[in-house]
């Protein structure tokens, strides 16, 4: 019976509330859809930098007749004993992991170049003498690459050192700023959401406040007369969490799987672990935004 009547006042609550109850879960639905995008970027962003970061080399391009260099002579190759020199420098360097040191002679050079540029005007447009010798560098640690560089840059042999992450950092800096702009955001509105639901528990029991004493004066325990108000608050956080949580799975089943993944195949892309993952925070912070709110009001507002 007292089950029966709590669930029925929650109702009734929902009812005479229903345009602020509405405002709450459509806010509380926006915030967490980008609560969740931002986790979801995030982990993208992680899976991006563990697949890239596990690539990334340092590339050190050898002088060649056709390039020059401040380390080089004018029409000359790098000769054998900077070659050695060059190795031995790489080698030795601890941040170089073991065996992480590769020379790609001319040949293997020009035949890199014509596969990448394999049916472009491009393709013959050099040949194998004018390729570029070079060392192929492999680290320990891709975030540690400075010592590397400074130390083979100025040896004579050297026309330049290029490291991938160079490339690379910038593209993660934006991405990393955007994940974070979503998640500020989303922090924003998550806080409009919890106001909201403070703000309407409270026009809740004011209007309910003769019942409650009533109520009161029967005997009835604090957490009796809270149920009701939690029970609404949960229903909305609930309602507008199960929204964002489609709203997630729809745009990564669109935007990801169905456009991203077949466009780039190159980049690895988040997939349903990580939304079932993000989904699981949604449906949590949702629930946490309701009781939350709902319990510091109900102690400040429900004395009578």
């Amino acid at each position: 019976m007292r089950m029966r009547h709590i669930f029925a006042e929650a109702g009734a609550g929902l009812r005479r509330n229903l345009t602020m109850t509405l405002a709450v879960i459509v806010t509380m639905w926006v915030s967490l859809s980008l609560f969740g995008a931002g986790l979801l970027a995030q982990q993208e962003v992680g899976l991006a930098k563990g697949k890239w970061y596990d690539k990334i080399e340092i590339t050190v391009f050898l002088c060649s007749k056709a390039v020059a260099g401040d380390n080089c002579t004018p029409g000359q190759d790098a000769t054998e004993a900077q070659k050695v020199v060059i190795r031995q420098t790489l080698q030795s360097n601890p941040e170089v992991s073991a065996n992480g040191v590769y020379f790609e002679d001319k040949h293997e050079a020009f035949e890199e170049f014509q596969k990448a540029y394999k049916g472009n005007p491009l393709e013959g447009s050099l040949t194998e003498d004018q390729m570029q010798e070079s060392f192929r560098v492999k680290l320990k640690d891709p975030q540690e690459y400075a010592g590397v560089v400074s130390s083979v840059a100025q040896l004579p042999g050297v026309q330049a050192v290029q490291d991938l992450k160079q490339i690379l950092d910038p593209l993660f800096s934006w991405i990393n700023l955007l994940q974070w702009g979503t998640i500020i955001a989303s922090a924003l509105l998550l806080l409009a959401a919890a106001l909201q639901i403070g703000n309407t528990i409270r026009l809740t029991a004011f209007a309910r406040r003769r019942e409650i004493g009533i109520m009161r004066l029967v005997g009835a325990s604090n957490f009796y007369i809270t149920l009701p108000f939690l029970l609404e608050s949960v229903i909305s956080a609930l309602i507008g969490a199960g929204l964002a949580a489609g709203t997630l799975g729809a745009g990564v089943y669109f935007v990801i799987i169905r456009k991203a993944q077949v466009s780039i195949q190159s980049l690895a892309w988040i997939g349903w672990h990580q939304t079932i993952l993000a989904m699981a925070a949604v449906g949590i912070v949702g629930i946490l935004l309701a009781v939350i709110p709902t319990l510091v009001t109900t102690r400040k507002y429900l004395r009578v």
